[in-house]
């Protein structure tokens, strides 16, 4: 078949992820056979539900119905997919289930939901894609005993294991570090076939996309635009700065308008019909202004309070253990965290960074000690210290009344408002949340919190680029003790770093 071929066609798509809540309206947009397409949005916008509608859409037509029924739906148009189209998807995460799985398993999984059953010479095919994404891992290995960065790799690859016509990349950059981006990256400019790929990593999506398709979370429609992911960018703020300037333009008239029908109007007689036509055309220039794109909102300039009353040392760290060869192997330091003392720490994904910031936020590892009076604000890159079966007006709320001993709703609203979470969000379930979403919950509850000691495991994980210098900001001022892991050098180099451990040296 031709590269031209059109393979996935959204025709005049209207969706509902729950009523009062629509994530599409009268969308259409196509995807070409052998193009790899960048996915742009705002968190919570809808992309991740859309790659669903799509993974549904190909399970109804193959007679899947199980799979189907499990999918979100078109509430209204259609969603075409060239005949016999084999789809696979990496996700962002994956299912907390699946964590307790051997890789064997886990990668059986992969056929099992698909609809394609057991494979019984799979082990060869694993081998195959775990060098494709430079993983070494044994068949026997449960899912869990992997890293961030090594799972998000075993997401990659329990999509590639497929085999698939279209490729769905969610956020396939997180918990990656240097030399696994740069992996993935010649990986994609080298893939022969069609990709969609979400993400909020612009170096890493320049350096192969096609095209882009925007959507925009206020219009809820899809823009489609060709060409290199910084010419879009580049086109989108123009058309803003245009939108902006014409709207100016008729705010002015407007209001000269106004002022002529005001004066007319205290004229009486025969200048009121003046005045009323007056009125009338500041009306019609009303209705000729734009919605400019209120998209790019990023989250407020924020400040993270510290436990002032905490002296002295608020940890100290002796010993630490890191894993070499499959194995953990002991090593000793001398660290000592005091207020505004801020730690980095170093290293390739799998020798266990996470594992060591999970044993000091609990207390568990036997080369530190915490002052015992600290509160700890854990940022853990799975959102895992967050319940989420709870709404996220409970979250702040319980977290708020643990720091102050008491709820201060409108202190609290404010403070979810600067992260973007309003209105209906706050009666939602964390569950419901995109990732994105979560992360800003979790980053308005460290607010709330006042933490003596920070821990933050790969806080730019699944966060709309807008917002990290924001964030950066804030955790550079952070006052307290500060423990933070990150894979994104252009982040880090925006907060200020006292100190650094390597644990590969």
């Amino acid at each position: 078949m031709a590269k031209e071929d059109v393979i996935l066609r959204f025709e005049n798509i209207s969706f509902e992820f729950s009523p009062n809540k629509p994530i599409l309206t009268e969308v259409d947009f196509s995807v070409r056979r052998g193009t790899k397409i960048t996915f742009m949005g705002q968190n919570g916008a809808g992309k991740s539900t859309i790659f669903k509608m799509i993974e549904g859409a190909c399970a109804e037509q193959d007679g899947r119905k199980e799979i189907a029924k499990g999918l979100p739906k078109p509430d209204d148009g259609v969603i075409n997919i060239q005949r016999g189209l084999t789809i696979a998807t990496s996700r962002q995460v994956i299912p907390r289930p699946d964590l307790e799985l051997t890789v064997r398993d886990f990668f059986q999984k992969q056929f099992t939901d698909a609809g394609k059953g057991t494979i019984y010479d799979i082990d060869p095919k694993i081998d195959a894609v775990l060098e494709a994404v430079n993983l070494n891992a044994p068949h026997d290995r449960i899912v869990k005993s992997f890293s961030g960065g090594q799972q998000a790799r075993l997401l990659l690859a329990s999509a590639l294991i497929q085999d698939p016509d279209l490729l769905l990349l969610d956020e396939p950059t997180n918990n990656l570090d240097k030399a696994g981006i740069e992996h993935l990256t010649q990986f994609l400019i080298r893939y022969p076939k069609t990709v969609i790929v979400i993400s909020h990593d612009a170096d890493f999506l320049n350096s192969f996309t096609h095209g882009v398709l925007y959507l925009d979370v206020f219009t809820k429609k899809i823009e489609q635009y060709v060409g290199d992911y910084f010419d879009v960018v580049k086109e989108i703020t123009a058309r803003v700065e245009k939108e902006a300037r014409k709207n100016a333009q008729l705010e002015k008239e407007i209001q000269e308008n106004k002022d002529k029908a005001n004066f007319f109007a205290n004229k009486g007689g025969q200048m009121r019909l003046v005045a009323k036509r007056m009125r009338d055309k500041a009306e019609e220039l009303e209705e000729n202004k734009v919605d400019v794109r209120r998209e790019d909102k990023t989250i407020r300039p924020f400040t993270i309070p510290f436990q002032s009353e905490i002296m002295g040392e608020i940890i100290t760290i002796a010993s630490y253990s890191v894993i070499k060869n499959h194995k953990p192997t002991k090593r000793k330091c001398s660290i000592a965290l005091r207020k505004n003392r801020h730690l980095l720490l170093r290293g390739p994904n799998g020798i266990g960074k996470s594992t060591l910031l999970e044993a000091l936020a609990t207390g568990k590892s036997p080369g530190a000690v915490i002052n015992p009076n600290v509160r700890i604000g854990y940022y853990r890159q799975d959102f895992s210290t967050l319940n989420f079966e709870d709404t996220v007006f409970d979250s702040l709320s319980s977290v708020m009344e643990n720091s102050y001993g008491r709820i201060d709703e409108e202190a609290m609203r404010a403070v979810a408002a600067g992260f973007l979470i309003t209105g209906e969000l706050m009666k939602n379930r964390i569950g419901s949340l995109s990732e994105g979403q979560k992360g800003l919950v979790a980053f308005a509850r460290l607010v709330l919190q006042k933490p003596g000691l920070l821990i933050l495991d790969e806080p730019t994980n699944h966060i709309n680029f807008r917002h990290l210098p924001v964030i950066a900001k804030a955790l550079s001022a952070y006052e307290g003790a500060m423990i933070l892991v990150s894979h994104v050098p252009e982040f880090v180099e925006q907060i200020r770093i006292d100190e650094t451990l390597d644990l590969e040296k």
